[in-house]
């Protein structure tokens, strides 16, 4: 039954996050990477104030799968860099932190890159 109520809240906080992505989509003139970037900060100030991590004990993969948990990436990785590193800390703390996961993004599309057949708009 704990398996459920976990799965349950995962898809609970994960469908929310895909709701208001949705509702910005219909109600404003805000264009998709618009939106994408607003998630991205919205995971890096949740984490700069600190309610970052109590959602994601809660929600777990709900709130770390959209983008917003790659911007509390970003800002957990700056954060840490800056205090042991200071400025330059900083500004590279982040890239380092979510370096994993760019490296996978940029691979994976390498090698769908090389399978797919491109396909001009129109």
């Amino acid at each position: 039954m704990e398996v459920f109520l976990t799965y349950l809240k995962v898809f609970a906080i994960g469908g929310l996050v895909c709701i208001i992505g949705q509702v910005l989509i219909n109600l404003t003139k805000l264009t998709s990477a618009r939106i994408l970037v607003v998630f991205l900060l919205l995971g890096v100030v949740m984490e700069a104030v600190g309610i970052f991590q109590p959602i994601k004990e809660f929600a777990k993969s709900g709130i770390t799968i959209p983008i917003t948990g790659f911007g509390s990436v970003l800002a957990k990785g700056a954060i840490e860099g800056a205090k042991t590193q200071g400025l330059y800390g900083a500004m590279l703390g982040g890239t380092k932190a979510a370096a994993a996961g760019i490296g996978g993004a940029v691979f994976i599309g390498f090698v769908i890159a090389l399978f797919s057949k491109s396909k001009s708009k129109g």
